[in-house]
């Protein structure tokens, strides 16, 4: 068995070479990283969350290094659904067109989510739907939304209706007490996967001015300090639900790749290891078969078999 077949994952609507995707917010919509390295190296992209009118997003100082990872607070910065659709995406389809993408859609209201999947799956070029409705940097919206069960719910169903087909992936918060009642009302309310887990909300304060380093107070703790919470919330759902999930959460190595797939993940997303290293998503693919041999794992797909 060749190293392709040992890491190839399919997922709906995602036929992934490898089951390393770049997260969403990290590598802006591919022209950025595709700066870096060849975008082919990876299992897919998403691409920055996507409302339906431009946003310039808050106020600066936006994001900041902590001991414990990162904290961002950027408010869904983004260039609208109407740019995506016209430009963004179209340079993915002329110059990756066989890598899979994954358009992430977040709103303020429910027509607003309808809305913007509608016109992201309209045209073409998007493999997959990622909904963000777990984003804690905006004032209302997506958040309140991911938070209630019943809500969510209903959610998830207009926009898997209003999909074209295209496979949603609900991307959940951490910041509940319980994660497993928001996963299930997603998967009742029709998503074909999950995404797990988006940013914890946390604080750092400048003991020089006394206040918050970022303007926003509050932002999103992304990075190492996230991993064993991520673990231990995808082991909870997979414990109850059969659909998809793809890990997101403090990722750096192949191991970690690994140790997220054996909790419960299909596939993951990388996201923060890209802001100390523009490398690191190329690294860890090409890490992931001397990893496996070093384990005794003959292909990934046998890591969906794993329960504890």
């Amino acid at each position: 068995m060749n190293d392709e077949q040992r890491l190839a994952v399919e997922l709906p609507g995602l036929s992934l070479k490898n089951p390393v995707i770049a997260a969403s917010g990290t590598c802006g919509y591919g022209q950025e990283i595709a700066k870096n390295y060849d975008l082919n190296r990876l299992g897919s992209l998403v691409m920055k969350s996507t409302t339906m009118h431009p946003r310039s997003g808050n106020s600066r100082p936006r994001v900041c290094h902590t001991t414990a990872g990162w904290l961002n607070a950027n408010g869904l910065q983004n260039v609208g659904v109407e740019n995506v659709v016209d430009e963004k995406i179209p340079w993915l389809q002329v110059n990756y067109p066989k890598l899979p993408v994954i358009a992430s859609v977040a709103s303020f209201s429910t027509d607003e989510y309808v809305a913007v999947t509608d016109r992201l799956t309209t045209g073409g070029g998007v493999n997959a739907l990622e909904l963000n409705v777990s984003c804690p940097n905006v004032k209302h919206g997506g958040l309140a939304m991911g938070t209630d069960p019943a809500t969510l719910e209903q959610l998830t169903k207009q926009v898997v209706a209003a999909a074209h087909g295209v496979p949603v992936y609900v991307k959940l918060t951490p910041n509940v007490t319980d994660i497993v009642p928001l996963a299930q009302a997603a998967e009742r309310g029709g998503a074909n996967g999950l995404t797990m887990v988006n940013t914890l909300t946390g604080l750092s304060i400048d003991l020089k001015t006394r206040r918050p380093v970022l303007a926003n107070v509050t932002g999103g703790l992304s990075g190492p300090a996230l991993k064993p919470l991520a673990l231990r919330m995808i082991h909870q759902v997979r414990s109850v639900s059969k659909i998809p999930i793809i890990g997101v959460g403090g990722i750096e190595s192949a191991e970690d790749v690994l140790e997220f797939m054996m909790a419960g993940a299909n596939a993951v997303e990388v996201g923060a290891a890209s802001f100390h290293d523009p490398l690191a998503l190329p690294k860890i693919v090409a890490e992931l078969p001397m990893t496996m041999d070093k384990y005794g794992i003959e292909k990934l797909t046998d890591l969906w078999e794993v329960r504890f």
